[in-house]
């Protein structure tokens, strides 16, 4: 099995990559950053997500695990003292595997050119100037015009992050879909949002078309782009979403329950 590591750069986070390494040479396996199937990231959730963007074009021929060097996680199955547990399981390996799906954005610019970004967490838009005004399309058809602060679109396994921050659901990571949840929305006599939460299925396709012209930020995952237009130059219209069609695989070895992961992290013993 050919296997590479994916590191943040903690002291802590040394030291298991250098561990982990030894054990691997002992065992036999493999270690290929250019071209694993297995690829082990150590740190916390941000760590397996900067791994994500850096394997996405080999999605389909990697699996991934995740050792948690600090706080817990909801990506990161194995803690830091049980490196030769996790070696064991490598070598045992038989291919399972959990998989998640993703949500697939496409922006859209006035000169015609677009940018295509695979999330695995979420996508959001925001316009730091300003009120930020766009309409919100759901399968071509015109839905709501939002005025507010900003969307963010998430993945399933994404629910848990920036979206329930501001409000939105969480979603099981089994169903197929993604949501939407609004940024501090207007809602007055004037100017009218649903106001709540939106899941959308499988075969939706979600678009907003931005009625401004500057002061918007868009990220994908931990990445941000900054939109500085000046006169003359392209600027952004439209973003649509749709669930990927590729998918995000994790090597389930005793991958955790993730209602387990929702309870401990937000809620902690019940009594």
């Amino acid at each position: 099995m050919k296997v590479a590591i994916y590191n943040n750069e903690t002291a802590e986070s040394q030291r298991v990559t250098k561990l982990l390494k030894a054990e691997m040479d002992k065992a036999g396996l493999v270690y290929d950053s250019k071209q694993p199937e297995v690829v082990i990231t150590i740190g916390g959730d941000g760590t397996l997500l900067s791994a994500f963007h850096h394997y996405q074009a080999q999605l389909d021929k990697i699996r991934f695990v995740g050792i948690h060097t600090g706080h817990l996680g909801f990506y990161t199955d194995w803690r830091n003292f049980e490196i030769d547990d996790l070696v064991d399981s490598l070598v045992k390996d038989s291919g399972q595997s959990v998989s998640y799906p993703l949500l697939d954005m496409k922006a859209v610019y006035s000169d015609g050119t677009t940018d295509h970004f695979i999330a695995l967490n979420e996508s959001t838009i925001r316009n730091i100037t300003k009120t930020m005004v766009c309409d919100v399309y759901i399968n071509n058809q015109l839905f709501e015009n939002f005025r507010g602060d900003g969307l963010c679109i998430s993945t399933p396994t994404g629910s848990t992050a920036y979206n329930k921050s501001v409000g939105g659901a969480i979603m099981d990571p089994h169903s197929i879909g993604f949501q939407l949840a609004e940024m501090a929305s207007l809602n007055n006599r004037v100017f009218r949002t649903l106001g709540s939460p939106i899941i959308f299925g499988a075969d939706t396709k979600l678009m907003l078309r931005l009625r401004d012209v500057n002061g918007h930020v868009m990220t994908c995952d931990r990445d941000q782009l900054m939109l500085k237009n000046k006169p003359g130059q392209r600027y952004l219209m439209e973003l649509a979403y749709q669930v990927s069609k590729q998918r995000i695989y994790f090597a389930r070895y005793r991958h955790n329950n993730f209602w387990n992961r929702v309870k401990d992290s937000f809620i902690g013993e019940t009594k």
